[in-house]
């Protein structure tokens, strides 16, 4: 299995799409209202994704979107950053999203994924990262085999429910940034709606 880390391009919107809709109904069936997972349209969803690869300009203040593509079938997987949203004090970038096809977890790609945001995030001058998880997701412990430490928690509303939602963060992302082979795969993750 041959996969290429990229940044995205605008025609991958549709192929983004596909996968974030196909995880999250994978991912977080009987954890978020089945009428909201129901609802995902991957067009609308492509829509989103095509706005947030054009806002990338390669500066300290500008989303981006990485892909895992891989020879034969196209984009896996994708991961999205940028600065934190929140206006958090100590946490300056985030990892606003990652998903990979349900089919393609548990091969490293997220841990690739996450290489390339913390990258992405250092040339930009983001020291550090947080990520907002499901509580429930049964994913999470990704983070914390990535070195992620709980930092805190929110409720958020989806789909009229009450969801909590953790966050993990990095201090210093230049551990992750570059951490090659020598962290333990922990499985793929799935995270955040930009």
């Amino acid at each position: 299995m041959a996969i290429l880390i990229r940044r995205a391009r605008l025609e991958d919107a549709e192929a983004i799409a596909r996968v974030q809709v196909a995880t999250w109904r994978s991912t977080y069936r009987g954890l978020v209202p089945d009428e909201y997972l129901d609802s995902l349209n991957e067009e609308t969803r492509a829509g989103v994704w095509r706005n947030a690869i054009s806002l990338d300009g390669g500066s300290a203040g500008d989303p981006f979107v990485v892909v895992a593509e891989e020879a034969g079938r196209g984009v896996v997987g994708f991961a999205a950053g940028g600065p934190e949203r929140s206006g958090d004090p100590a946490f300056k970038g985030e990892l606003t999203a990652i998903y990979i096809l349900p089919e393609r977890q548990r091969r490293g790609i997220g841990k690739r994924l996450v290489q390339q945001v913390a990258q992405q995030l250092l040339q930009r001058g983001h020291g550090s990262m947080l990520v907002w998880v499901l509580a429930e997701n049964p994913n999470r412990r990704f983070y914390e085999s990535l070195g992620g430490r709980f930092l805190r928690s929110t409720t958020i509303t989806l789909g009229g429910a009450d969801l909590e939602e953790w966050a993990y963060g990095w201090d210093d992302l230049r551990g992750l940034a570059g951490m090659g082979e020598n962290l333990t795969p922990h499985g793929d993750c799935q995270a955040g709606f930009p």
